[in-house]
C-alpha cells in the first residue's frame, strides 16, 4: 500500500515522499501491517473553502481522508490533492511547513492517529 509522507528536509522546507507500507500474510485473516503504537485517535471536519496558511504539524500523525478533497502545498511549489481513502503521514514538525486548502463543495473529514 502506498501512502504519502510529509516531512521537513535538510533545507528546512516540507517535502512529499511516496512510501510503501509493507504487509505480511496472516493466513485466512488476510494481510496485515506491523502494529504502530499510537497516542490518540480523533476525527475532524473542515468546511468547504477552508484555507490554512503555512503551518507545521504539532506531532507526528497519520491523517486518513474519509470524505472531501484537500490540496496541500510545500515550499518547493509542489502541490498534491488528497481524496477519500488517501493516507498522509505528517511529520513536518519544524521549518516552513505546508499550507492546506479544502477544494470542491464538500466538507473535508479526516481521522487523525497521533504517534509517539
Amino acid at each position: 500500500m502506498r501512502i504519502t509522507r510529509l516531512y521537513t528536509g535538510t533545507d528546512n522546507q516540507s517535502h512529499f515522499e511516496d512510501i510503501e507500507v509493507p504487509f505480511e500474510s496472516r493466513g485466512d485473516f488476510g494481510l496485515f501491517t506491523l502494529p504502530d503504537p499510537s497516542k490518540a485517535v480523533f476525527f475532524r471536519e473542515i468546511p468547504a473553502g477552508y484555507e490554512y496558511p503555512w503551518h507545521c504539524v504539532v506531532c507526528r500523525e497519520y491523517v486518513v481522508m474519509i470524505d472531501g478533497t484537500v490540496e496541500i502545498g510545500v515550499g518547493s511549489g509542489e502541490k498534491r490533492v488528497f481524496k477519500k481513502g488517501d493516507v498522509l503521514l505528517a511529520e513536518d514538525l519544524t521549518g516552513q511547513g505546508h499550507w492546506t486548502r479544502v477544494v470542491g463543495k464538500k466538507q473535508w473529514r479526516q481521522v487523525f492517529v497521533t504517534l509517539p
